[in-house]
């Protein structure tokens, strides 16, 4: 899978928001070329809302374990929830993830706590579980949207 097959798989979802900051967009120089992924079907990034989803294409300044700054590297991370985390991943200790291993689901570096799953070039292991994640963190997405939508 390449990212422009993920892209292409997100952007067929109702209700969509691809966020791609480029240079003059307002967004800071380190997002250029990245991808944050939200349901918003009014075409406008929620204020009080993550994205359910990320396409990021380089190392942060924090976040440096996936190698994402060696040519072709790009990791796509996705909010699961705990129990998926659990799943996907197992008891992983941080201390103990290679965050550069390809094709392998990982607790996100960073957000792994938090119910974030990652995996670095998604292959023929991982990305049609990729696919499947992705759809249930829109549908997710959107179930929360409804709710608020319904206590306003």
């Amino acid at each position: 899978m390449d990212i422009e097959q993920l892209l292409d798989t997100v952007r067929s979802l109702d209700g969509i928001l691809v966020l791609a900051p480029v240079a003059g967009s307002g967004a800071p120089e380190i997002a250029w070329g990245d991808y944050f992924f939200y349901y918003a079907p009014d075409g406008q990034v929620p204020t009080h809302e993550q994205p359910f989803a990320t396409i990021v294409t380089k190392d942060y300044p924090d976040d440096t374990a996936s190698k994402l700054d060696t040519e072709g590297r790009w990791r796509v991370n996705v909010h699961v929830g705990q129990a998926a985390l659990q799943r996907l991943v197992g008891g992983a200790v941080p201390s103990t993830v290679d965050f550069a291993a390809a094709d392998t689901f990982l607790p996100h570096p960073v957000y792994g706590a938090l119910g974030w799953v990652a995996v670095v070039n998604p292959g023929k292991r991982t990305a049609p579980a990729v696919v499947e994640l992705v759809r249930s963190a829109h549908a997710d997405a959107r179930r929360r949207a409804a709710r608020r939508a319904e206590g306003s």
